[in-house]
């Protein structure tokens, strides 16, 4: 299984400060994953301080990140 990021997610994970590294260990152990539209899946995990939400979809066994979002944590923190 080979990880592509489209050309939204790169340009979105440098304005956000995401490194590579970073999204690949949320998709590596996410702490929840949801259903999302157009056959897509939103990965969620703590990465440091930061909650990481990755969107991405399965193409043939490949994974290709569609964006990637800081979210607020719990109690409003980031």
């Amino acid at each position: 299984m080979a990880i592509y990021f489209s050309r939204h997610a790169r340009p979105q994970m440098k304005w956000r400060r995401v490194s590579e590294a970073e999204v690949l260990s949320v998709l590596d152990a996410p702490d929840r994953v949801e259903e999302s539209i157009d056959e897509r899946r939103n990965a969620y995990n703590l990465v440091g301080d930061r909650l990481l939400k990755v969107t991405y979809v399965d193409e043939a066994g490949d994974i290709v990140v569609i964006t990637v979002i800081e979210k607020e944590s719990v109690g409003g923190q980031r």
